[in-house]
């Protein structure tokens, strides 16, 4: 089961977070208990020990909805929630922004503690795994773990104009989603080969609209979004980041492999894992294959913490 939690930042954005658990309590909350999950309290009333966090973030153009495999498997040990980041899914989407670094990084941090996630595992896919590790890196004590999923540490600059030259090609609106599948799936130009799962993907992301199908973010938004971390290296706060590291990559994804161990030799306490049958969107496409990287270091990870207490 899902339900929502609303967590307004102090510059009026309304975060759309999503906790995946077994039993629904409400539909609809503006406000968690901090510290409070579903396992807090027994079928007799006793107390028990809240299961331990985890945040789940999309990359540019994603939603929380993406991940709903990976949750329904982490919801057995964890209380877990997904997060529609500013600009995206069913959260507030400013027409002026902020849309940097920092108005990120501050929503996962607000999220984490307004929900009383803390220490926290973070899952992230491309910028939002970004996300994760800016974080990690600025407030190590939130963070009990981090897993990269397909984000390079160094994007490159000169992609800007190419996403902007894309975004125009799309032949929106689109008359049905089997039109949005078939276009990012076979007759996106961008592909090199069909990828039905990657139209699924994309199919997620619109709604019907008068006219027809268009997607649920502006695209310009996303270029500005874009904008500030496509252009930077981000090696220096890798380093920063103190608790366990997984980096995974698709075998056919972004993230090169040499890039991919060299972010896993910067990283204090970094661990490196393949997905050969995946590409980008390893999260979506291939979540049984990512559970099976994960899992193993989450068991660790979680063991480590019961040796501590």
């Amino acid at each position: 089961m899902v339900r929502r939690i609303d967590v307004t930042r102090a510059d009026g954005v309304c975060l759309a977070a999503w906790e995946f658990t077994e039993q629904t309590r409400g539909a609809r909350e503006t406000r968690a208990d901090p510290g409070h999950s579903p396992e807090d309290t027994g079928e007799a009333g006793e107390r028990r020990e809240p299961a331990p966090g985890a945040l789940l973030l999309h990359g540019l153009m994603g939603r929380a909805s993406h991940w709903a495999a990976t949750a329904r498997w982490l919801a057995e040990r964890h209380r877990v929630v997904a997060l529609d980041q500013r600009g995206h899914g069913e959260s507030g989407k400013p027409p002026g922004g902020p849309f940097g670094r920092e108005a990120y990084t501050g929503d996962a941090e607000a999220v984490i503690e307004e929900l009383g996630l803390a220490p926290v595992t973070l899952i992230g896919h491309a910028m939002g795994a970004l996300t994760a590790w800016q974080l990690a890196a600025r407030r190590p004590d939130l963070v009990r773990a981090l897993i990269i999923c397909d984000m390079r540490a160094a994007p490159g600059a000169a992609s800007q104009r190419r996403w902007a030259e894309w975004f125009a090609a799309w032949p929106l609106p689109f008359g049905s989603l089997a039109e949005v599948r078939a276009w990012f799936g076979a007759d996106d130009p961008w592909l090199e080969r069909p990828d039905p799962a990657r139209g699924d993907f994309f199919a997620e992301v619109m709604t019907e609209h008068p006219d027809g199908w268009r997607p649920v973010f502006s695209r310009r938004q996303m270029l500005a979004i874009r904008e500030g971390w496509a252009h930077d290296a981000h090696w220096d706060e890798l380093a920063r980041v103190r608790c366990p590291t997984l980096v995974v990559r698709g075998l056919d994804g972004e993230l090169g492999r040499a890039e991919a161990q060299e972010m896993v030799r910067v990283l204090p306490r970094g661990r490196y894992a393949e997905i050969a049958d995946a590409g980008h969107l390893l999260h979506h496409v291939r979540p049984e294959s990512l559970r099976a990287v994960a899992e193993p270091f989450l068991d660790e990870v979680l063991a480590a913490a019961l040796r501590r207490e």
